[in-house]
């Protein structure tokens, strides 16, 4: 019986330290597929919410946002709820560099921005109906757009507040400033954790 308490024993930390050791046979397999096994993981992990590192990311309380792939960063303090905290979960999964388009005719570019989010991301929304935006609010406006305000505007839509820029002149030339990406035809803005 005592052998048979320590074989099983010795079989219970072999298979941990398969495990152990799988995950980092996945990780490094993962990293010589040319991305194909993580952008699974990730689009999986996108879907579901449900990751290790996206768990990890929930204390997120700000993310960094360039617009352009050469501007200066500027901090975006995130508002305390799901719909936030699940954007800030997936940007530490990797970063976003998102198009910002201004093709609705009847949206205001002059006071305002939009980026669409992949769908494969499902971010929870809780949007309510909102007519008076400041300068430095962002929403979040289903189904997966955030939408920045860079001046104080009027404009009436269901939104979720995700974050607020600080809007300084600084601010709000970077954002007016951005330049169209040479033979793409839009502008870009790239969000990261800090």
């Amino acid at each position: 019986m005592l052998s048979a308490a320590l074989l099983a024993g010795c079989g219970k930390e072999e298979r941990q330290g398969s495990v152990s050791t799988g995950q980092s046979t996945s990780d490094t397999v993962a990293g010589t597929n040319a991305g194909t096994e993580t952008d699974t993981v990730t689009e999986t992990e996108a879907k579901s919410g449900n990751s290790a590192d996206s768990q990890n990311t929930s204390g997120v309380t700000e993310l960094e946002v360039r617009f352009g792939d050469n501007g200066s960063p500027f901090m975006m303090q995130l508002e305390d709820n799901e719909t936030a905290a699940a954007i800030a979960r997936y940007v530490g999964t990797s970063d976003w560099r998102l198009p910002i388009y201004e093709r609705d005719d009847d949206a205001d570019y002059d006071v305002m921005q939009y980026y669409d989010v992949s769908g494969r991301y499902n971010i929870p929304s809780n949007g309510k109906t909102v007519t008076s935006e400041k300068a430095g609010e962002v929403y979040y406006s289903d189904p997966n757009r955030i939408v920045l305000f860079y001046h104080d505007a009027e404009i009436t839509g269901e939104y979720t507040k995700i974050g607020t820029f600080d809007a300084t002149d600084d601010f709000v030339t970077a954002v007016e400033e951005n330049p169209v990406l040479e033979g793409w035809g839009n502008k870009i803005v790239q969000i990261a954790q800090p």
